[in-house]
């Protein structure tokens, strides 16, 4: 029984995509960790650099093992492909809903990574430099205690009085790690719908890679017969 030539390309250019994939992923993800435009704040407080680093290295080399098996037709890296992406669709599922009953916590280790900037005065300037820029860009004050955390307010934390988030003393009223929970609050709903996007991807690289692996298995056993 002959392996069936659509299901064993079909299964290459989807593993060519993937790793393409782990490729772009990789590479914008080193090119964020050595920017010399990073700020060692949001690096803390969002260690997903890191993260998305070893996720573009896995995925690299799923993606090259998937194209290696189909290709050669080798149902032990088709297998190992398989396991692989099942295992991290379970992971993914996971994570799914940890993230779902989880908030609460996100929100006090968000604080937690922050809290060891404080107090400021003892900081370099690099970080207090850091600090002030994402000040403007958030529109925020402080850390975790909002004004209180800086010896002298600087002027990235003075605000005009129309701004709603503007306090008596013409101060940011709102922390800055207040700001980045908002964030990830807001974003969570792009992040469930890519996480969702590639729980697809993974079941139709599951179900092409068995489906492979039983006809290559098949095909073995007739000429073995034969």
């Amino acid at each position: 029984m002959a392996v069936n030539k659509c299901i064993k390309y079909l299964l290459f250019f989807f593993n060519l995509l993937f790793w393409i994939s782990g490729c772009i992923i990789l590479g914008v993800s080193i090119y964020l960790k050595v920017s010399k435009d990073g700020n060692q704040i949001t690096n803390e407080s969002l260690p997903g650099i890191d993260l998305m680093i070893a996720i573009g290295v896995i995925i690299m080399v799923l993606g090259f093992l998937g194209c290696c098996g189909a290709i050669k037709e080798n149902r032990c890296m088709l297998l190992m492909f398989f396991v692989s992406l099942l295992i991290i669709f379970i992971l993914l599922l996971a994570a799914g809903i940890l993230g779902a009953v989880g908030e609460k916590k996100v929100k006090d280790w968000v604080k937690e990574r922050l809290g060891k900037f404080t107090p400021l005065s003892k900081q370099p300037q690099s970080v207090r430099d850091d600090l002030e820029k994402l000040q403007r860009e958030l529109k925020c004050c402080g850390l975790i205690n909002g004004p209180g955390d800086w010896e002298k307010i600087p002027d990235s934390c003075r605000c005009n009085a129309t701004d709603t988030d503007c306090n008596n003393s013409k101060v940011y009223s709102t922390t800055c790690s207040a700001r980045i929970v908002t964030w990830m609050e807001k974003n969570m709903e792009v992040v469930i719908g890519i996480a969702f996007a590639i729980a697809i991807l993974l079941i139709f690289g599951m179900v092409f890679a068995m489906i492979l692996y039983c006809q290559i298995g098949r095909k073995d056993s007739v000429s073995t017969n034969a």
